[in-house]
């Protein structure tokens, strides 16, 4: 799976032996309409972790800020792990204010099912 490099945003990813795709975002994800550029990224790195039975796990302690169209490109992706069977794990920092807001409001999204999980560190 290859990296995402789009303007001031960086994702960059690593399989691990677990069958985990681990995506770290850095940067900033600053577009007026990111679905652009992540929805195809997203679509390839879906198909990548249902081909190999794995999950996807999304690291964002890094990230300096994300615009709240990027929020509404996540929870896209969300509903399409979740409809997919593809395990989809957020982690953030709860240390930085912005994060634990925009993360928090996604905890409707969590479930029985195990499909979505956030984590915080």
């Amino acid at each position: 799976m290859e990296h995402l490099r789009s303007g001031d945003l960086t994702i960059e990813v690593t399989a691990t032996p677990e069958r985990a795709y681990q995506c770290l975002w850095r940067g900033k994800s600053n577009e007026r309409n990111p679905a652009e550029v992540l929805k195809p990224w997203f679509d390839r790195l879906l198909a990548a972790a249902q081909a190999d039975g794995g999950s996807i796990e999304m690291h964002f302690e890094k990230i300096e800020h994300f615009n709240s169209s990027t929020i509404t490109a996540l929870i896209k992706q969300i509903q399409i792990c979740r409809k997919a069977g593809v395990r989809l794990v957020m982690v953030y920092d709860q240390n930085l204010k912005w994060q634990r807001l925009s993360f928090d409001a996604l905890r409707v999204f969590e479930k029985n099912d195990d499909l979505f999980h956030l984590r915080s560190v």
